[in-house]
């Protein structure tokens, strides 16, 4: 065959590498010798490749771990660009801008710069070595009374009205009004709250905003038109009255029903020593001896002694209240704000309820101190009257107080249904046999349960976790002993103490225990940030939703789950929130200078959860995740990124714009920080 008939024939194979058609066997050879070099090429290609894929996984998956929101990328920043943007911008609270040299001294010297990382314990070995053990964090942090903030203060005879003082020469406050005024820090603004609302305000001179309401000879105003509206109505119930203080402090409250059933366990107690586990007796005709079984041990020890009554007889001395008897509270499908410690206090409440908030709960009250007639502890126990479906929760560890103070409530106080908290998880309640450790003292946790069923009209409701070790789940195994004790509700939390807030909560451990616990209402707690997390909640079959730092982080959020809907909240519409808290807070605590620094302690201590919220409108991926810490971010205008920060001294500036500069001596840490990011 000719050259050129080599050319034009069809090649037996084209080559995909070199792209030529070998025809001979030396050049097919030559071929497959660079086919072979050209593969090895490419295989180590691919596998730089695959390589590759690996680390750029490894580098999303630390992102991920690390817990850092999808924003969209024109909002992200550095922390450098952030906080250099919001002290260039901020203007001060009178509008004009400030520069480090118009800070106060005090400020520069206690400002922190960001939340410390935490401290871990110290091994036992090395507390010598480093001398005072480490705990916790911000334990150490200055607490400043309300009323240092005062150099001079006006004698509360001169506020109510110029009454005679009681204490003559030897009173230690101001009685010339004109010398207080002088001395009287600035007033914050030209119209009074509470005098807007009640057409009085009751700390007269001392008023912050006394302006509005006070003469040129220095006379408090009266509204008789909203005095007459607003007359007989009682805003806040449950206040502890002097008389009751006093007889809690003699020790000379009675608590009839309580001894009852603490007389009951005291002769339970003894037979049980006497007898032991298995009670023996035997035949008196020499017959075999019989063993008691536990259920009949049981059924005697419930059996309670005749009541001893003096007088004729009423059914309350004869008949005890039924289960089914006692007020009832409809649980199902409802939105339950948490009872919140510090943060969870009467203002913030009525926030919620506007929101939508279905039942709302007090703080934790330590019953030892209710039962001692603690002012502070009794606070925790009021109620507002926008407040219609209101419990309080008690924590102990005794059969004894914790009864005598259910009693003392139910009494004293008008609530809807009482909580015991058996989910604290810190060490001062835990050690002590309280909080989480009632779920691993059962036989204490019933007595508990079945002596303040017994002196309680209202219903009576447990809040647990699901163990105390992070691999040991309980729960399941409580819950059915809970039914037999005529629990009327139990909540939730899906972590263990071990957890505390860390990790994401165990919902499926939620959906099981909620089938156990029917027909016990049940609610799920846990990692409720959006209406989203609410129905995928929901679809698990529990009776109602538990919402704690969610409300924190955004309290509208009872808004988005009824209206199913991800509300893109402005910063003017957050502040205007903000600014609602301050009202009801000067309602509250008052509107005096301890009043308004008060109000603005638990706003800050809010404000250290609410500055986690990213706008619906910056994300990248809707909804915001608990657990996802929010990167450094302009925010759309000045004040969303002022209220981004996560810097104590921003959150004080924010404080200024609704109650006034901070005085001298102010010095704010706050009480919680941040650990459920990792």
């Amino acid at each position: 065959m000719s050259e050129m008939n080599l050319k034009d024939a069809e090649p037996m194979f084209v080559c995909q590498y070199t792209r030529t058609s070998p025809n001979c066997c030396t050049c097919l050879s030559s071929c497959r010798g660079i086919v072979a070099a050209l593969v090895r090429r490419d295989l180590e290609k691919a596998c730089g490749m695959e390589n590759a894929m690996e680390e750029t996984v490894e580098k999303k998956s630390d992102v991920i771990v690390k817990g850092d929101a999808a924003l969209k990328t024109q909002f992200l920043t550095t922390k450098d660009k952030f906080h250099k943007f919001v002290d260039s911008g901020w203007k001060g609270p009178k509008g004009h801008k400030t520069s480090d040299n118009d800070k106060p001294e005090e400020e520069k010297e206690t400002s922190v710069e960001e939340p410390e990382t935490k401290k871990f314990k110290v091994d036992p070995e090395e507390r010598n070595k480093v001398g005072k053990r480490i705990r916790g964090q911000n334990k150490s942090r200055p607490h400043t009374k309300p009323n240092a903030f005062d150099e001079k203060r006006l004698c509360p005879s001169v506020i109510q009205d110029n009454k005679e003082c009681t204490y003559g020469d030897k009173c230690i406050f101001l009685h010339d009004a004109a010398e207080y005024m002088a001395s009287k820090l600035a007033d914050i603004g030209e119209s009074c709250y509470l005098y807007d609302t009640f057409g009085k305000c009751s700390y007269g001179l001392s008023c912050r905003y006394a302006k509005a309401h006070t003469t040129p000879d220095f006379k408090t105003m009266e509204n008789a038109e909203l005095i007459k509206a607003n007359e007989g109505r009682e805003t806040v119930k449950n206040s502890l009255k002097k008389e009751l203080q006093n007889q809690l402090r003699k020790r000379s409250v009675a608590f009839k029903k309580s001894e009852e059933y603490l007389k009951t366990l005291a002769n339970n107690k003894e037979k049980t020593q006497q007898l032991g586990n298995a009670v023996v007796s035997a035949d008196p005709t020499g017959g075999e001896q019989r063993v008691s079984t536990e259920a009949e041990t049981q059924a005697s020890q419930d059996k309670q002694p005749p009541v001893k009554t003096i007088g004729p007889l009423t059914d309350e001395d004869v008949i005890k209240l039924r289960q089914c008897e006692k007020k009832q509270v409809d649980f199902q499908d409802k939105l339950y704000l948490a009872p919140l410690t510090t943060c969870g206090n009467l203002p913030f409440r009525r926030l919620c309820k506007r929101f939508g908030a279905d039942i709302t709960c007090g703080e934790m009250a330590m019953c030892t101190n209710l039962l001692q007639g603690q002012q502070s502890e009794w606070a925790l126990l009021k109620r507002h009257e926008s407040e219609d479906v209101f419990g309080v929760q008690v924590e102990g560890c005794f059969p004894d107080t914790m009864t005598r103070c259910a009693e003392l409530i139910n009494n004293n106080a008008d609530v809807d249904f009482v909580d015991i908290n058996s989910g604290c998880p810190i060490d001062l309640v835990y050690k002590k046999g309280g909080g989480c450790g009632l779920m691993t003292r059962n036989r204490k946790f019933e007595q508990i349960i079945k002596g303040m069923n017994h002196v309680l009209d209202v219903p009576l409701t447990v809040k647990i976790r699901t163990g105390v070790q992070e691999k040991c789940n309980i729960a399941h195994k409580l819950i059915p002993e809970m039914k037999k004790w005529d629990v009327s509700m139990i909540t939730l939390h899906g972590r263990s103490r071990e957890q505390r807030y860390t990790k994401l909560a165990d919902w499926d451990y939620i959906t099981t225990c909620s089938k156990l616990a029917s027909p016990v209402p049940l609610f799920g707690n846990g990692d409720i940030l959006s209406y989203e997390d609410a129905m995928k909640a929901k679809e698990t079959g529990v009776s109602g939703i538990m919402i704690a730092r969610g409300a924190l982080i955004k309290p509208w959020i009872f808004t988005e789950i009824k209206e199913s809907r991800h509300w893109d909240i402005s910063s003017n519409e957050r502040l205007d929130v903000l600014r609602d808290f301050s009202n009801f807070g000067l309602e509250h605590w008052g509107s005096d200078t301890r009043g308004v620094e008060k109000t603005r302690t638990f706003m800050l201590e809010w404000l250290s959860f609410m500055c986690r919220y990213i706008p619906v409108g910056l994300l990248e991926r809707v909804p915001q995740k608990i657990n996802e810490r929010p990167p450094f971010y302009m925010g759309r205008n000045y004040l969303e990124s002022l209220m981004a920060s996560q810097h104590a001294g921003d959150w004080i500036r924010i404080s200024e714009m609704l109650l006034g500069p901070v005085p001298k001596n102010f010095i704010f840490l706050p009480k919680h920080k941040a650990n459920a990011y990792k």
